[in-house]
């Protein structure tokens, strides 16, 4: 069960739509970007950064903060957006996106952007360093957790795996994988282009604690949050069953709005579609 209020709930959702607002928006004006993963992906980092990381806007370098790394970097917009509507940094900043002297690089650079730990952009290496965080939390016995998250597409990598059995290995229980499971990559269907499923049997297989959730219901991702929390002697990670493209009726599920932006007439449908102001 979620220890969400209906009134948390409600707030955590609207917060979602205006994160979706944020994505469509910034990639239209920027003509560059990845809608599809970002949408996918609002819900999880809605309920991370909104209801169960402990992070701070105003002292971003905490040292008990919570870490986040977004392994699968080209979602970068739905970081940022959901970095700009907490509060890191002003929302209006997001129609710098993609310039060359702007904080908010296509990919994140850590160099840039408070609020961003890892710069990642190389799939499968961004899950390598959460691994690293973790062990060096355990090492210090400090308070705070690593939350990640993968993608389907991204977990064909080699390395996802050895970073997997690594975290296994060490007992990391302080770590939190997210795989944002929408089934669909830049060329295609996942299970077409290199069959990863089942993912709930191969992330077991290799000692993890195992959550399968609707990656968009927020009241069941807040539950799996509480429930990694309790978990001892072993990583847990969400296996988010997701749709690309999530809230605009022309992206969900299609592979070409894996890295395109949308036109003006195509923002507006969007923005109709999600709730959201032009």
């Amino acid at each position: 069960m979620s220890s969400l209020t209906q009134s948390e709930l409600q707030q955590l959702q609207d917060t979602a739509r205006c994160i979706r607002g944020h994505i469509v928006r910034t990639i239209s004006h920027a003509g560059v970007g990845h809608p599809g993963g970002s949408l996918s992906a609002t819900d999880i980092l809605t309920t991370l950064y909104f209801h169960v990381m402990n992070v701070d806007p105003k002292n971003p370098n905490m040292p008990e903060r919570d870490r986040f790394v977004l392994s699968k970097g080209h979602g970068a917009v739905g970081l940022y957006s959901t970095l700009a509507e907490r509060g890191f940094f002003p929302a209006e900043q997001l129609k710098s996106f993609g310039c060359i002297d702007s904080i908010l690089q296509v990919h994140p650079d850590m160099h840039l952007l408070p609020g961003v730990e890892i710069s990642t952009g190389a799939l499968g290496q961004g899950i390598s360093v959460a691994v690293g965080l973790a062990m060096a939390g355990k090492l210090d016995k400090a308070p705070w957790r690593v939350y990640c998250v993968v993608g389907d597409g991204e977990s064909q990598e080699g390395q996802v795996w050895e970073a997997a059995e690594s975290a296994a290995q060490f007992g990391l229980d302080n770590l939190t994988v997210i795989l944002d499971n929408n089934g669909v990559q830049l060329m295609g269907k996942t299970d077409e282009v290199m069959r990863m499923e089942p993912q709930v049997d191969k992330w077991r297989a290799f000692n993890w604690n195992v959550i399968d959730v609707d990656g968009h219901d927020i009241a069941a991702l807040a539950a799996a949050f509480d429930l990694a929390q309790t978990v001892k002697g072993k990583p847990t990670v969400l296996v988010a069953r997701t749709v690309k493209g999530k809230g605009v009726s022309f992206m969900e599920g299609k592979s070409a709005w894996h890295g395109k932006s949308p036109d003006a007439e195509q923002l507006a449908q969007a923005l109709q579609e999600l709730g959201c102001e032009a």
